[in-house]
């Protein structure tokens, strides 16, 4: 089944020739012009993947992309704007992007970006379901004394603190899967930047300090005793229990 493309753009002449490309690859693409019905169309479900403008008419893009995160939508969001500073993309990224592509920008790289993005979101447009409506059989209830342990499901790309889901977006669950592939294990920054972000990234290493930041601050809402830890000057590791930094 095709992937289904949210593009929010104001700007017509930009819009046209992103949607002949997009759909040249065989994406089905619904476009709209401004931000809070970009955030209505999020919230119906079904959008695998965002490609949001920050300077739209209504109300500012990165305002947009904290409402959809923040409404439980799983999939990627990709930034174009001509906002090229340093500043603007770390501040996208921490309300919760998952790449930002500067203006101008070839549609090679544009399309390279897509791929990547889609191959990691989470799976059909997901709009986290709060647990009281969930439906589907519950994960199995762990045992009393491990009410706090974390587990990575890979195959189905979620993650569970005891009998509760702990909501993350395709690039966290991506850092937190690699981290929690060998506990306690060291992995250099080159070695997370390359297997997450892979060679389609040529933005700031800042893009993995945010990441990591997003994740340590959810970790430690969801009241599990596991913790990623920086190794200065080397990387990162998933440990049981610690502040988050080796002295």
């Amino acid at each position: 089944m095709p992937h289904l493309v949210l593009l929010v753009e104001d700007d017509d002449q930009i819009a046209a020739p992103l949607i002949r490309t997009l759909e040249r690859e065989d994406y089905v693409v619904e476009r709209v012009a401004a931000g809070l019905p970009a955030v209505d169309r999020v919230k119906a479900g079904g959008v695998d993947l965002v490609l949001l403008d920050l300077g739209l008419p209504d109300v500012d893009g990165l305002e947009v992309c904290r409402r959809i995160r923040a409404s439980g939508y799983l999939g990627g969001v990709l930034i174009l704007t001509a906002r090229g500073g340093e500043l603007d993309r770390v501040v996208g990224l921490d309300v919760g992007a998952d790449d930002y592509l500067a203006k101008p920008f070839g549609l090679a790289e544009l399309l390279a970006r897509t791929r990547a993005l889609l191959r990691r979101a989470a799976p059909a447009a997901d709009v986290a379901t709060p647990a009281s409506s969930v439906t589907a059989a519950p994960a199995p209830t762990p045992d009393p004394s491990a009410a706090s342990d974390l587990r990575v499901d890979s195959d189905a790309r979620r993650v569970w603190v005891g009998a509760d889901e702990l909501v993350v977006t395709a690039k966290e669950f991506d850092v937190l899967a690699l981290l929690g592939s060998s506990p306690g294990a060291v992995f250099t920054r080159e070695r997370v930047m390359d297997d997450v972000w892979d060679e389609n990234w040529f933005g700031s290493t800042k893009t993995l300090d945010t990441t990591i930041g997003r994740l340590r601050q959810k970790l430690e809402d969801s009241g599990t005793a596991a913790r990623i830890v920086t190794v200065r000057g080397v990387g990162f590791r998933l440990e049981s229990g610690g502040d988050g930094s080796d002295a």
